[in-house]
C-alpha cells in the first residue's frame, strides 16, 4: 500500500511537471507570437509573407469550379457565425456569467474586426500576408485579453477563419481563372471568324478570277482559230499563260475549300520579340489563317513596342493537337506559371525545333537567330543619342 502511495505522488508530480512545462511552452509560443504581431504591426509585412494564391488551389480538388468554391465559402462563414452564435468562438477565466461574457465579447468583436478587414482586401497575390495578419489578430486579441481573466480566441475559431480565407482566396483564383478562360474563347471566336471571312473571300475572289480567266481564254481560242504565223504563236503564248493561270486559281480556291472543310487545319507559329520580352523567350500560338503571318502582324500592332520575329510557321492537318502537344512538353517552362494560355516560355530556339522534328516535322525551314530589326535600330540610335548628348558640369 505504501509503495502504490509513493507511486501515485511520484506519478502526480510527474504529471503537474509536465503540465507546467506543457503551459510554459504555451505562454513561450503565444509571447513569440505578439513579438511577431507587434512587429509586423509596426514595421508592416513587406514581402516577408509572399504565398502565392494558386499555392491554395494545388492544395484543393481540381474539379472545382469558382461556384463551387463559392458554395464552400458560404459554408465555412456560416460555421463561423455558429460558433459565435454557440459560444464557441471565445473563452474566459471569469466566474461570473455576465463578466465572462462581456469579456468574450469583446475579444472576439476585437478579433472579427481584424479578421473581416484584412478579407476584405483578398486579391491575386496576398494570400500569405493575410493570413498572417489574421495569425497576428490572434495573439495580439489573446495577448491584451490576459489581464481580463485571459479572454481569449479559440484556436477551433481560428481555424474556422483561416478556412474562411483559404476558401475566399479559392473563389477569386478560380473567378479569375474563369474570366481568362471565357476571355480566350472569345479570342478564340474572334480569331475562328476572321479565318472564315477570309476563307470565304479567297473563296469568292478565285471563282471571280476563274470566271474572268475562262473568259479571256475562250476569246484567245476564238482568235487563234483565225490566227496565222507570228500571231497565232502569240496567241497560242497567251493561251498557255492564261491556262498557267487558271490552274493557279483553282488551286487556291480548292485550297479555301478545304481549309473551310477541315477545321483543325492551320499553322502553328514559333515567335520571338526580343525587344519586349527579351532573349530565349518565345510565343508557341496558333492559326488558322490563310495568310498566318497577318495573324504574327496583329500580335505586333499595338500590344507590344516592337514587332515579333518568326522563328518558323508550321502547317498541320491538325493544328490545335500540335499546338496542345508543344505547350504540354514546355509546361515547366512557361513564363506565366498562374496563366499557361499566355503561350510565353522561356526557352532556346533549339529546344523547340528537337520537339517539333519528334513530332515528325522534319522539312520545316527554322530560323534560329531572331533579326530584331526595330529593336536594334533602337538600341543603336539610343547609343549615338548618348554619345552625343551634351555633358553637364
Amino acid at each position: 500500500a505504501e509503495a502504490e502511495r509513493v507511486l501515485d505522488f511520484a506519478k502526480r508530480q510527474a504529471e503537474e511537471v509536465a503540465g507546467d512545462a506543457l503551459a510554459a511552452k504555451g505562454k513561450a509560443d503565444l509571447y513569440e507570437a505578439t513579438v511577431v504581431a507587434m512587429r509586423n504591426t509596426i514595421q508592416g509585412y513587406k514581402d516577408d509573407y509572399i504565398i502565392p494564391n494558386h499555392a491554395v488551389l494545388d492544395e484543393l480538388a481540381e474539379e472545382y469550379s469558382h461556384k463551387e468554391a463559392g458554395e464552400q465559402l458560404k459554408r465555412a462563414r456560416k460555421r463561423v457565425r455558429d460558433m459565435v452564435k454557440n459560444g464557441n468562438a471565445g473563452a474566459c477565466d471569469y466566474a461570473e456569467a455576465n463578466r465572462r461574457a462581456f469579456a468574450i465579447h469583446f475579444a472576439v468583436d476585437a478579433f472579427n474586426g481584424k479578421v473581416d478587414s484584412a478579407l476584405a482586401k483578398v486579391k491575386h497575390d496576398n494570400y500569405g500576408k493575410i493570413k498572417q495578419e489574421i495569425l497576428d489578430a490572434f495573439a495580439l486579441v489573446n495577448h491584451n485579453g490576459m489581464p481580463f481573466r485571459n479572454a481569449r480566441i479559440n484556436q477551433e475559431y481560428l481555424e474556422a477563419r483561416l478556412e474562411e480565407l483559404t476558401w475566399a482566396v479559392a473563389t477569386h483564383e478560380l473567378r479569375q481563372i474563369e474570366r481568362e478562360e471565357q476571355r480566350a474563347i472569345r479570342e478564340q471566336m474572334r480569331e475562328e471568324e476572321k479565318a472564315r471571312r477570309e476563307i470565304e473571300k479567297a473563296i469568292k475572289e478565285a471563282e471571280k478570277e476563274e470566271r474572268m480567266l475562262q473568259k479571256a481564254m475562250e476569246t484567245a481560242r476564238k482568235e487563234l482559230a483565225s490566227a496565222h504565223g507570228e500571231q497565232r504563236a502569240e496567241y497560242e503564248a497567251q493561251l498557255a499563260e492564261l491556262e498557267f493561270k487558271l490552274a493557279e486559281a483553282e488551286s487556291r480556291g480548292q485550297r479555301a475549300i478545304s481549309m473551310a472543310q477541315q477545321t483543325r487545319r492551320g499553322h502553328v507559329y514559333v515567335i520571338s520579340n526580343i525587344g519586349s520580352f527579351g532573349e530565349n523567350v518565345f510565343k508557341i500560338g496558333m492559326t488558322r489563317r490563310l495568310e498566318p503571318s497577318d495573324r504574327v502582324k496583329e500580335l505586333g500592332d499595338a500590344s507590344v513596342p516592337f514587332d515579333f520575329d518568326v522563328h518558323a510557321m508550321i502547317y498541320s492537318d491538325d493544328a490545335p493537337a500540335l499546338e496542345k502537344a508543344l505547350h504540354r512538353r514546355f509546361d515547366e517552362a512557361s513564363v506565366n506559371k498562374v496563366n499557361p494560355r499566355k503561350e510565353f516560355f522561356n526557352l532556346n530556339v533549339a529546344e523547340i525545333r528537337q520537339a517539333v522534328e519528334q513530332q515528325g516535322m522534319n522539312e520545316i525551314h527554322w530560323t534560329m537567330k531572331a533579326e530584331a530589326a526595330e529593336y536594334r535600330e533602337s538600341l543603336s540610335i539610343s547609343r549615338k543619342q548618348a554619345m552625343e548628348a551634351p555633358v553637364t558640369a
